[in-house]
């Protein structure tokens, strides 16, 4: 079953209202549609072709199998260890000689003392964990066959539909944000079933995948798969509670989350599977048996005792009965229609169309396997929906933000403990979040942003003697912030200004009043803390961050650690401008702070070009040296994206000489790192290469069967930062300028893009046709002024009263 939705191309369909704080979108039709599901005609085998569902709080992986069908559940704040405090003490201390080190140009004995004295207590930090399987066992299925399952991305809902003889079953899964369960619906017609409802608690799991075939691309998975029936660590075993009155039941699990790296364990959960049904329920030991049934209603609730970073004090039974009990009173059509609601309000804010061709009738894993060799256009669209979706589902107001595996995990260790890295991955998985037109979903970073401003001023005081607050490049569920794994990867101070980055650019394509009054002081701490740490450069050169790293690249064999790499000089003019900025529009004074600020910023180092032609990554002219060099990071483009500080129109030899730099890399990487060339490419303004990259991105080197992103193994910020890619391609929006079509690949010579936002708060549709834009209709504050860029001609606009404009016609910008 394949859903497609239709929106019409007209000016009157739109949306926005004053302020654009809740767009609304109308699902009417057009002729094109969107192809807006995944679909296989086989159950899923290992874990990345499961497909997931998730509210922001839980998460859950369907497989769609038949006699036994698996629901992978996660829970966003089930996560290793408990509050800890892991800071170095004698960090401080070790600070002067660290710095005296290398002024000297002795970067490993640098490394070296900062190693044993600078970096956290314990040197990890804490994973995220899984909460555990539900097994649906199905008795007596004689011959099932015809299985499709599919994810409808338009809906939110995973199906699975198969017949066994005259009988047909069907079963639903979502998971409700407005009711907070996750439901698991199996209806039958022809006939009745019987069926048993088991859980396991998570084990440890391990997965990975490697190439097993270089001329193909093709992947193989290795890892063992679990054993369901192992039997339930002691203390750990379910409480069935009784029948009810109704002839329903529920199972209660309860547990403890994992001690880590000497962090003891401090968190309970539990899981609630409350069954309502037609067909006779029972409570076998640790299982439900149901039989004789046509309809059952699973309503599985999940929390731990988490409240806040510091705070472990909440009830999860008394979370968990409640939501499902409550959830049990609501009809499962009623509990359908309000979670699609809650999805569409946002997922229908935005359509694309990517091409002109028919429906591509294969399944999803063949499209994908097909893209090595094969330009789909429909795919990249798919792509970005796709996206977007893992966006809504991982990231709602209230819960946790999106982990580096988003909301799904199998294993209580997941790859890099699915923590939150932030010298990247956390910053790329929000790329999406403003021109996909999903605003709401960044209220998780923000939160995580202000709490981390708490433990990291704690670790500004202990560790650097300095005001305001520090993250470095990795922060877990109990906010973290002391530098982590060795001076390789973790001293690196800058994480927190990035995220104040990411926040300002959330700001500025969604401008809220109470936005800005909860970001100024999280601008302002983070400022304060580089103002007390940065350091007179001992050639002149001005002001650096000591010591520092470019994120995970070495600049000579065996040591990265140096002073005011580019990428740090970057990110700290945006900070600064940024807590300027936002200093003025709030109307606070032009204090000693500004003035402080204003002198610090015009005292930190230009980017500088190397003897290559390159964009420098250091202070020095070190590129050629560095032993990697198609090292997967690209740090110093930050300027150029997401930053935009460098570009075309107002930096053309930087921008060429960032050019240089990405040839030298090339353009495959890992997952997340081939998005972010791929964005690169698109900033630049060269469609065909970044369409090359694209190609890569899709294929099945790079995209698992179920479309998450490989690494490999799984991690999710490639999707995102794809995502952004894509849609960078399309519509771009910096240095006060609105640019369509600025990296259009001749494969794309047609579509339409509907409900992109662009900065200032507005929203924009784009129709183009041989390449060219043949409509576009703007949205937003009534009288706003914008430029709109297109082909290296310009043309002014001014919405009207009711803050719309609408240009049409196949000569638009051509006369202009």
């Amino acid at each position: 079953m394949k859903s497609r939705r239709r929106f019409l191309a007209t000016a009157g369909l739109a949306l926005a209202l004053p302020g654009l704080a809740r767009a609304k979108v109308v699902a009417t039709e057009r002729g094109d549609r969107e192809d807006l599901s995944l679909w296989y005609e086989q159950p899923a085998g290992p874990w990345i072709e499961a497909l997931p569902v998730g509210n922001g709080r839980v998460g859950a992986m369907v497989f769609g199998r038949m006699a036994q069908e698996r629901v992978q559940l996660n829970i966003d704040t089930l996560s290793g260890g408990g509050p800890y405090t892991p800071d170095n003490p004698a960090a401080l201390e070790a600070l002067p000689r660290v710095r005296a080190l290398l002024e000297q140009g002795r970067w490993h004995e640098a490394s070296d003392l900062a190693g044993t004295t600078m970096m956290a207590r314990p040197m990890v930090q804490m994973p995220y964990g899984a909460a555990g399987d539900l097994f649906l066992d199905t008795k007596g299925l004689r011959a099932p066959a015809g299985l499709r399952r599919w994810l409808d991305l338009d809906s939110a809902i995973a199906a699975t539909r198969f017949t066994d003889g005259r009988v047909r079953h069907l079963r639903e899964v979502f998971c409700s944000e407005p009711d907070q369960v996750l439901v698991v619906r199996l209806s039958t017609q022809g006939g009745s079933f019987d069926l048993d409802l088991g859980y396991r608690h998570p084990a440890d799991a391990e997965y990975g995948a490697k190439p097993s075939d270089a001329r193909t691309g093709a992947v193989s998975l290795v890892g063992a798969p679990w054993n369901h029936r192992e039997p339930l660590r002691e203390g750990e075993r379910p409480t069935t509670l009784a029948i009810g009155p109704d002839g329903d039941a529920a199972l209660l699990v309860q547990g403890r989350n994992v001690a880590d790296a000497g962090i003891a364990s401090a968190l309970r959960f539990a899981v609630r599977i409350k069954a309502v049904s037609d067909g006779l329920i029972d409570a076998v030991g640790d299982r439900i048996e149901v039989r004789g049934a046509r309809t059952l209603t699973l309503l599985v609730a999940a929390a731990t005792s988490h409240v806040r970073f510091d705070d472990v004090s909440g009830d999860p039974v008394s979370a968990v009965c409640t939501r499902s009990e409550a959830a049990s009173r609501t009809p499962y059509e009623r509990l359908k229609q309000r979670h699609v609601q809650s999805h569409r309000a946002l997922f229908r804010r935005l359509s694309i169309r990517i091409g002109s061709g028919a429906a591509d009738p294969r399944p999803t894993h063949e499209r994908i396997f097909a893209a090595a060799t094969e330009v789909q256009p429909a795919l990249a669209a798919l792509y970005v929906q796709y996206a977007r979706y893992l966006l809504i589902s991982s990231s709602r107001p209230g819960s946790e933000p999106a982990n580096l595996q988003g909301r799904w995990n199998e294993g209580n260790h997941p790859p890099w403990g699915g923590k939150f890295t932030i010298n990247i991955n956390t910053q790329m998985n929000y790329w999406p979040a403003g021109p996909g037109n999903l605003g709401e979903c960044v209220e998780p970073l923000l939160r995580m942003v202000e709490e981390l401003s708490i433990t990291g001023a704690r670790t500004a005081r202990t560790c650097y003697g300095a005001r305001g607050w520090v993250a470095h490049h990795n922060t877990d569920l109990w906010r973290a912030a002391a530098p982590v794994d060795g001076p390789l990867w973790g001293l690196w101070p800058c994480g927190g200004a990035w995220l104040c980055n990411t926040l300002w650019d959330h700001y500025e394509y969604h401008p809220d009043p109470a936005t800005l009054r909860r970001l100024h002081p999280l601008l302002k701490g983070a400022s304060l803390f580089f103002l007390d740490t940065l350091v007179e450069d001992p050639e002149g050169r001005g002001l650096v961050t000591s010591p520092s790293i470019s994120p995970e690249n070495e600049h000579h064999p065996g040591v990265a650690l140096c002073a005011g790499p580019a990428m740090d000089r970057q990110i700290l003019r945006d900070l600064f401008d940024h807590t300027m900025r936002a200093h003025a529009l709030l109307g606070e004074p032009d204090d000693d702070f500004m003035r402080a600020l204003r002198n610090a910023s015009a005292r930190l180092p230009a980017d500088r070009i190397g003897t290559q032609g390159q964009l420098q990554e250091w202070l020095d002219d070190w590129d050629a040296a560095a032993p990697d060099p198609r090292h997967r990071h690209v740090s110093h483009l930050y300027a150029v994206y997401p930053s935009g500080r460098i570009n075309l129109r107002d930096t053309p030899e930087l921008a060429q000489a960032a050019k240089v730099t990405l040839n030298a890399r090339g353009d495959q990487s890992t997952g997340w790192a081939t998005a972010w060339r791929l964005a690169l490419w698109a900033r630049l303004g060269e469609g065909e290469r970044a369409h090359s990259i694209l190609q890569g991105l899709l294929g099945p080197v790079r995209t698992y069967p179920n479309m998450f992103d490989s690494h490999p193994p799984f991690q999710i910020d490639g999707n995102f930062g794809g995502a952004a890619g894509i849609l960078e391609m399309i519509v771009q929006s910096w240095g006060g300028q609105i640019h369509l079509l600025p990296a259009l690949p001749k494969y794309w010579d047609e579509g339409e893009l509907r409900g992109v936002r662009v900065r200032g708060g507005i929203e924009l549709d784009v129709r183009w046709s041989g390449g060219r834009p043949v409509r576009v209709a703007l949205r937003g504050p009534a009288r706003t002024r914008l430029a709109l860029r297109c082909g290296g001609r310009s043309v002014a606009v001014t919405l009207d009263g009711a803050g719309r404009a609408l240009l049409a016609g196949r000569g638009l910008f051509v006369n202009s």
